[in-house]
């Protein structure tokens, strides 16, 4: 990193320990991703993140134009940068960096769409091109001296993200609003910041517990239910209703030696049995036993 870039109180001995790792060899790179990869090698995991915090700085500060703190891009392309490295395959051939690019960007973009304080920036695709992109094609189509937005800049940049001009020019007059940060202090009073006074929409702590007892309940019931079945209509039930991915009835009818109609036959009756068991209408014969889990 240049040694003239200008790094905020809060990320100099962040930026100080990144520089302390040097940047590896290709051939380093892959011994290091392989052995996390194929064997869990939690030192060479280690490695390979801290050789590439550097990454994440450079990045990070491509986005301080939308206000936020620069420690805070950091952090949130640290964690893109995590996610990289458990879904790395370092046998595609590819150079890890090329690869971490993507998932710190996305991260640090998920970020500002988060905290932005002007509240509604759109969550479609085109929206939020257009507003990562909106700053720069402005720079490039038309004259940094002139004030707003030109029509034709407008029509052009619409044009260019496949958007309307009425949206173009409803993004520039949110992105010019002068307090664009959720860190700016309120006009007179340097105790309070902007986000002091967002609505917190999270649950209250009556809400939390009674969620979680309510939980405990479904979880109990459903225990107890599915102790009433015998052992092979519960691993059907696992099979087909728990699982993420559903087994099929035919590799079940394979694994029984049962048709599959037999195996649907299994699972309708099981079902049942859950059903009266913790009690449910009749109208709810096919129950969704996996809500009862979460």
């Amino acid at each position: 990193m240049p040694s003239n870039i200008q790094v905020e109180p809060s990320l100099r001995s962040f930026v100080s320990d990144a520089k302390r790792f040097p940047m590896l060899t290709p051939e380093r790179e892959l011994e290091i991703a392989t052995a996390w990869h194929d064997r869990g090698d939690r030192a060479a995991r280690e490695e390979l993140t801290r050789s590439h915090l550097r990454l994440v700085v450079k990045i990070a500060r491509g986005f301080k134009g939308y206000g936020l703190p620069l420690a805070d891009l950091v952090a949130e392309g640290n964690i893109g940068l995590l996610h990289a490295i458990d879904k790395f395959e370092p046998q595609r051939g590819f150079r890890f960096a090329t690869y971490a690019v993507w998932w710190i960007r996305a991260s640090i973009q998920a970020y500002i769409l988060r905290s932005w304080s002007l509240v509604r920036i759109g969550t479609t695709g085109a929206q939020k091109r257009l507003f990562f992109n909106l700053r720069r094609l402005k720079l490039q189509l038309q004259d940094p001296d002139k004030d707003g937005l030109l029509p034709e800049t407008a029509s052009m940049i619409a044009t260019k993200l496949n958007v309307r001009e009425s949206d173009v020019a409803e993004m520039d007059e949110r992105l010019s609003a002068p307090d664009n940060s959720l860190n700016a202090h309120l006009a007179g009073d340097a105790s309070t910041e902007w986000i002091d006074l967002l609505p917190d929409d999270r649950p209250d702590q009556e809400t939390v517990v009674g969620e979680a007892d309510e939980h405990a309940r479904r979880h109990t019931l459903l225990k107890s239910a599915m102790a009433r079945l015998g052992p092979r209509e519960r691993e059907i039930i696992v099979e087909r209703r728990f699982k993420e991915k559903p087994v099929t009835l035919r590799e079940l009818s394979d694994r029984y030696s049962l048709s599959p109609e037999r195996v649907r036959q299994i699972e309708v009756r099981a079902i049942e049995k859950l059903r009266v068991a913790l009690g449910a209408p009749s109208s709810k014969t096919g129950i969704r036993v996996r809500e009862l889990m979460h």
